[in-house]
């Protein structure tokens, strides 16, 4: 009994890292792909394949309560031909008197999406640490994968919303 113990123990600590690590292979629950340049450039010479076809991306922004933070984008939709390279630009702006460092948590919606829905570049994969007053912009370079159109649940999917919550990190404001 005590080695099924432990065993459900070792299991409930494996459990949020082995969620999220499917989470990212599968796209499962709105996780974006993290791709590299060369991804982008194979997926960008199968956008041919893709037969022009376009979609809408939104953007969604928020910051957890009690964030002094200003956060938007600065372009609320973009239509972009599938397989093809966009970036997107948000503006984070710091409105208290101290510096505030803040992560920010990221999904798709529809969720099915989220297995086609590549960032190569995002301020979302690391901490931001804005001075007291200072505004920012910061970029998201992104593509939708052709292979959307092979899914059947995904593929008749006209619009994207991406949507991002900065988190203040604690601790690591001054």
């Amino acid at each position: 009994m005590v080695l099924v113990a432990c065993a459900m123990l070792g299991l409930g600590f494996a459990a949020v890292p082995l969620y999220r690590l499917f989470c990212q292979v599968t796209g499962y629950a709105g996780t974006t792909q993290r791709a590299t340049e060369a991804e982008a450039a194979d997926a960008s010479r199968f956008a041919g394949s893709a037969g022009g076809k376009t979609i809408s991306i939104r953007f969604d922004s928020q910051v957890e309560r009690g964030m002094p933070w200003t956060f938007k984008p600065l372009q609320v939709t973009h239509t972009i031909a599938i397989g093809e390279r966009d970036m997107a630009l948000f503006l984070a702006e710091n409105n208290s008197d101290h510096p505030i460092t803040g992560a920010a948590t990221f999904n798709v919606v529809p969720e099915q999406t989220g297995a086609y829905f590549n960032k190569i570049q995002c301020f979302c994969f690391t901490q931001q640490t804005l001075q007291p007053h200072q505004a920012v912009r910061m970029p998201v370079i992104y593509f939708v994968d052709p292979k959307i159109l092979d899914d059947p649940d995904a593929k008749d999917v006209q619009q994207i919303t991406l949507s991002y919550t900065f988190h203040e990190v604690k601790g690591k404001s001054s």
